[in-house]
């Protein structure tokens, strides 16, 4: 495919002409599905519970049934997208993805749910991969490139706040299956767009191959990853170390693959790229705080101030509106001027500040003084960092690497989100249940749990801001 200069168009043929913006937001709207439907199934999980009779640790697998195919199959999805084309991968994705939603929406018993999220999390891991790749593509020019990933990024911010208003509202007025039935007419609509605006594009065939026994090393070592993060309080700490024992030999397994192959699946080379590498480190802790600060959050708003589902959600809605406004109106014109490294810094300073402020929420406390003032700050932290993150991370890849760097961009993404949210809920339900054994109130003693998982997670938020200072930093 090639750009036109100075006009906002892709040409694919000589009878037709592709407009890069309207494929933006088609690739957003993609997006905003797959990151409402991780978000949105939070505040109706007590609604699902009570219909189809889920027991307390089946029902978590309402969510590990979709995080575990999502995060291990995104590197390949992003290799197989390099190979097909992206626009064929980003299509059948939203397909499988918006069919299982239906399927997720018609169940009336636990395995049939179960076996749905699953294939959504195929679907997802499908049109997520192969994103951000298109977008770079789409828009080569720094400064564009800036804007649309500002454009891109709020979009999936806002989404994620955005799914808990909705999962409250839509869980209350019509009841849980419409959390997922309304990804019937969104999927429908951005399938007939992308198939009508988004600009076809050969892959190299598959032909060049992927390294398929790479491939299944790979996936089996993420999606054990996920599996060893999402399932870690359900077992014992034996098996737990097994399976993370097993995972790393499997991650060796792999890099050894990779090394080896005539054609790999991830090429190691992109490792060699300290933006590629460092990004990604840096994703990791600081969505596992982003995800510490929405979930625990709204536990604290639930359990502790007594707010309903969509009270809840109707609280959070500051975040979205403020991501949105300050990643469309502000965050491409600040990265042109002062760089990505210095809006991401700066964005990681307020997501630090706005941590060690929530981890200071007493069981007696309010939401103007002592939850808002946080809530605006990591909202307009993470709508400083995420796009610069994304442009760092994206800058130190190939061209022909783009679909494998967004594949691990994701995957640092749901893996960072997914350990985050282990992490912090078990550290602030054993620091719950420790208080309450020496005879704490159940209201004081749950609120300093959420205090400590917010300390926790303040500390990961200032890990990433060091680890940034030290490795992003463009060498001049």
């Amino acid at each position: 495919m090639s750009t036109t200069t100075g006009a906002s168009a892709r040409v694919a043929s000589p009878h037709r002409t592709y407009s890069r913006w309207a494929s933006l937001a088609v690739l957003c709207a993609g997006t905003l599905m797959t990151i409402l439907d991780g978000n949105i199934v939070t505040v109706a999980m007590p609604a699902i519970q009570s219909d189809l009779g889920f027991s307390g640790p089946g029902l978590a697998w309402v969510v590990n049934a979709y995080l575990i195919p999502f995060g291990g199959l995104l590197l390949l999805a992003g290799r197989l997208g390099d190979l097909v084309g992206r626009k064929r991968m980003f299509a059948a994705g939203l397909a499988v993805f918006t069919a299982a939603s239906v399927l997720c929406g018609v169940a009336t018993g636990q395995g049939v749910l179960v076996a749905a999220r699953a294939v959504q999390g195929v679907g997802g891991a499908m049109a997520s991969a192969v994103v951000l790749g298109m977008l770079v593509a789409l828009f080569p020019e720094p400064r564009e490139q800036a804007r649309a990933i500002a454009v891109f990024s709020a979009v999936g911010a806002a989404g994620g706040a955005l799914g808990t208003f909705l999962g409250g509202a839509l869980t209350q007025v019509l009841g849980w299956h419409w959390i997922f039935l309304i990804n019937l007419p969104i999927g429908v609509a951005a399938l007939i767009a992308a198939v009508r605006v988004v600009a076809p594009e050969d892959g190299a065939g598959l032909g060049r191959g992927a390294d398929y026994p790479g491939a299944a090393l790979v996936t089996g070592a993420l999606m054990l990853t996920v599996y060893v993060i999402v399932g870690a309080g359900d077992r014992g700490p034996t098996a737990t170390l097994l399976s993370a024992v097993l995972a790393a030999a499997l991650f060796v397994a792999f890099a050894l693959r990779q090394a080896r192959a005539a054609r790999p699946l991830l090429r190691l080379r992109l490792f060699r790229s300290r933006l590629v590498t460092g990004a990604n480190a840096v994703q990791i802790l600081m969505i596992g705080t982003m995800y510490g600060f929405q979930f625990i959050g709204a536990l604290y708003l639930q359990r502790v101030l007594g707010y309903s589902e969509l009270a809840t959600g109707t609280a959070f809605l500051p975040a979205p509106v403020a991501i949105g406004v300050l990643m469309l109106g502000l965050s491409a014109r600040t990265i042109g001027r002062f760089g990505a490294y210095r809006v991401l810094i700066a964005g990681l300073v307020l997501i630090t500040a706005g941590m060690a402020l929530l981890s200071r929420a007493p069981a007696d406390g309010s939401y103007l003084p002592d939850v808002l003032p946080p809530l605006l700050l990591l909202a307009a932290g993470f709508a400083a960092a995420m796009p610069a993150l994304t442009g760092l991370a994206m800058s130190g890849a190939r061209e022909e690497d783009a679909g494998a760097a967004s594949g691990l961009f994701n995957t640092t993404q749901v893996v960072g989100g997914s350990l985050g949210l282990a992490a912090l809920s078990t550290l602030a339900a054993s620091r719950t249940e420790g208080l309450l054994r020496r005879g704490a109130g159940l209201l004081p003693a749950t609120a300093d749990g959420y205090r400590l998982a917010f300390m926790v997670a303040t500390g990961f938020a200032l890990a990433a801001l060091v680890l940034a200072a030290g490795v992003l930093r463009r060498r001049t």
